[in-house]
């Protein structure tokens, strides 16, 4: 079972029909909304600063959300994939966006819808990336624009075929 705790008076609110493996770690201030999925190892800690996570997203494996205290918050969109190991302190991240693995998204940087970050990137603080483009290197770099239908789709295909999963797992 996943560990869930309480910190600061703060109890973590978990939608329906989510998938949180054994040893996922959700903590304090953090809100996930319907058919998601927390995978092994993740860390969702909420304990300095909000986390609000949409539906139909999926959290891969050894992944770490957290914020700054009093100074930034995580917001993420409905049918966002966060690929294996990837770390996110305290920035936005919009609908169907994917984040590839190993990325680190730092501070106040804002992922925008459809969005692409490339496996290994580094997204500094304060980075806009533009709706329907892909960056990626350290530090992550504009690569090219991409079909707003074409990312749709294969983030789209992602994040449901990670619903798909969780249910093996049920």
């Amino acid at each position: 079972m996943a560990l869930i705790k309480s910190v600061r008076g703060f109890t973590p609110a978990i939608g329906e029909n989510c998938f949180l493996a054994d040893n996922a770690t959700i903590i304090g201030d953090v809100v996930i909304g319907n058919d998601c999925s927390i995978w092994f190892n993740s860390v969702i800690r909420g304990d300095v600063n909000s986390i609000r996570i949409g539906n139909g997203v999926n959290i891969q494996d050894g992944s770490v959300l957290h914020t700054l205290y009093e100074k930034s918050t995580i917001e993420i969109g409905d049918h966002v994939s966060v690929g294996h190991n990837v770390t996110i302190h305290g920035a936005t991240i919009k609908n169907y966006a994917l984040i590839g693995m190993g990325a680190t998204i730092l501070d106040h940087a804002i992922i925008g819808e459809g969005a692409i970050v490339a496996a290994g990137s580094l997204v500094l603080s304060n980075t806009i990336i533009e709706p329907g483009s892909i960056w990626g290197g350290v530090p992550a770099k504009f690569i090219k624009r991409v079909d707003p239908e074409q990312a749709k789709e294969l983030n789209q295909k992602i994040a449901h075929n990670y619903l798909m999963y969780s249910e093996w797992y049920k």
